[in-house]
């Protein structure tokens, strides 16, 4: 069997792993009723867990297959996807790059726990300024980085392509069919919209929108024909990896009462929207939801670094 063989087995083995379910207890949230349902995609590979694995494992397959081996991406200071393509290049053995949005990040690598992890990993960073970053969905710009990097694919921030969806359906598809509302975390949407796709029919798909002012609405409605979706925009806290004492107490709390830690940027806000939500409609049966934890735990660290009040959990 060549190498490269080898490379494809074990980039199908990756998406086709499946997450364990684990019940969560709602009484100490004052829930009454049955569990909550939580899916673990945040277990499956440590370093590169959850949606951005789901992301990634087609893209790198894709790659492999059209003789490619150098991946260049998008992030920011603390971007999980950054993070994660850094872990997974180097597991696979892709040649990373990461373009990271702020030019004053160059001389603060050690000082960052994900731009040091990502280094680390072997990714070779690059720190745009801001005007030129905001040119990352520019196709004459990016057609300059293909030819700068080349021979290379580019997978835009936060990992969402028509790739990245088709892996999160993969997912979504093999989840039981006794689960009547499936719930995601949107950040660039591409992990509601894998869900949606992968949904049955009969099934609902709930988002809960970790960006301010941003109508996702449009974006959703080409995905999951005859799937009926809800897109929850309040629970933001803010915006984008923002946070207040009310969010960061309530996942310190989380830990405490089930032992699994959840992000502040995603997962903690969508817990927090989706037991609110149970609270004020009492007549939906939380054991008919599964929640699914998109990962994103390496963030808690620059979290900390940049936050007075701090995750007291990992």
């Amino acid at each position: 069997m060549s190498r490269y063989e080898k490379k494809i087995i074990e980039l199908e083995h990756w998406l086709g792993q499946k997450a364990p379910i684990d019940p969560i207890d709602l009484s100490p949230f004052r829930i009454g009723g049955g569990p909550l349902y939580l899916l673990r995609e945040d277990g499956i590979m440590e370093e590169a867990s959850g949606n951005k694995l789901r992301k990634l494992m087609p893209n790198l397959k894709s790659a492999l297959q059209a003789g490619i081996n150098r991946i260049v991406t998008f992030g920011g200071a603390y971007s999980n996807h950054i993070a994660a393509t850094a872990a997974a290049g180097q597991k696979f053995g892709f040649e990373t790059i990461g373009l990271i949005r702020g030019e004053e990040l160059a001389l603060k690598i050690n000082e960052n726990p994900t731009l040091s992890h990502a280094q680390k990993k072997g990714m070779n960073l690059f720190f745009l300024n801001r005007s030129e970053y905001r040119q990352r969905f520019d196709p004459v710009y990016l057609d300059e980085l293909r030819q700068r990097f080349a021979p290379c694919i580019i997978i835009p921030e936060g990992g969402s392509n028509d790739l990245a969806v088709e892996g999160v359906a993969r997912m979504a598809s093999d989840l039981p069919e006794m689960f009547r509302i499936l719930c995601a975390p949107i950040g660039t949407g591409g992990t509601m919209a894998g869900v949606l796709n992968g949904a049955r029919l009969g099934q609902q798909v709930w988002g809960f929108s970790a960006l301010k002012g941003i109508d996702f609405s449009a974006q959703m409605s080409q995905f999951g024909k005859g799937i009926h979706r809800e897109i929850f925009d309040e629970y933001h806290f803010g915006g984008y990896a923002k946070a207040n004492n009310e969010l960061i107490d309530f996942i310190n709390n989380f830990k405490v009462q089930t032992g699994i830690a959840l992000d502040p940027v995603y997962t903690g806000k969508m817990m927090f929207g989706l037991i609110d939500v149970l609270r004020k409609n009492p007549s939906i049966k939380a054991q008919e939801i599964l929640a699914i934890h998109t990962g994103g735990l390496q963030g808690i660290a620059g979290f900390n670094q940049s936050n007075k009040t701090l995750l007291k959990i990992h």
